[in-house]
């Protein structure tokens, strides 16, 4: 009976037998049917992609985007139920404001990680509350330096240079780990991220979907932008360009 969770995911506060939690196992599970993001933690700062399948074609186009500005310094991108993700980007809005409000500069990126893991770990310990279907991206740049960080559902986080979220992650995953990316430049990290994206894609299972990419580096000032529309086109266009290559 504890394997499939009869009797013990009524409520996130009820362990089963054997240690789990369902309600957080299922919160996962929303995670990992959703589109494939990733991030990149390159020598001159950090790259976040979204694979943000359409989910018709009557949406116009940047409709419910996955990737969003924290701060100046900081960016967030989601994978799992688009409307959790967006209210783990207001908390952490709502942090780095009162952080500067209170100590004078911005947050630093372990501590807004750190903070809303937090956050996120309070909504699996009490009955009134479900877990969020969602987990984060969290890519900074301050003081110490860029840095890439995951929250998941559960409240874990963890820093990478390197990782992926969403139904296509172990793919990716996979494509990262070949990768040099300390002696990596954001420009080339972007290359990589499309290149990936587009690879793992399956066009016969998934929707078509809008390539999301965003950095915080030396050369957006340390501030988190979206790429320029014209070197994201270029991206998109070698992308596609070498699918084809590995498809003939």
């Amino acid at each position: 009976m504890s394997s499939i969770g009869t009797g013990y995911d009524l409520s996130s506060t009820t362990f089963s037998p054997d240690g789990r939690i369902f309600q957080v196992e299922y919160a996962q599970k929303a995670v990992d049917n959703s589109g494939t993001a990733m991030g990149l933690l390159c020598k001159d700062g950090v790259v976040l992609g979204v694979e943000k399948l359409v989910m018709s074609k009557m949406l116009c186009e940047g409709t419910s985007r996955r990737v969003h500005t924290v701060d100046d310094h900081a960016g967030m991108a989601t994978a799992g139920l688009t409307a959790d993700g967006r209210q783990l980007v207001y908390r952490a809005r709502g942090e780095a404001e009162n952080y500067e409000n209170l100590y004078g500069s911005p947050i630093p990126g372990h501590v807004l990680a750190e903070r809303l893991a937090g956050f996120v770990h309070v909504y699996t310990l009490y009955w009134f509350v479900r877990p969020f279907g969602a987990a984060a991206l969290l890519a900074t740049y301050d003081e110490d330096g860029p840095a890439l960080s995951l929250v998941e559902p559960t409240g874990l986080v963890c820093r990478y240079v390197g990782t992926a979220i969403g139904k296509a992650k172990q793919a990716a995953k996979n494509e990262i780990e070949k990768l040099d990316t300390k002696n990596m430049t954001c420009r080339e990290g972007a290359k990589k991220v499309a290149e990936i994206l587009y690879r793992i894609h399956d066009e016969v299972k998934d929707k078509a979907f809008e390539l999301e990419l965003t950095w915080v580096c030396d050369e957006s000032g340390r501030k988190h932008v979206r790429v320029p529309e014209d070197f994201k086109r270029e991206c998109e266009e070698e992308a596609k360009r070498l699918e084809e290559m590995d498809e003939d």
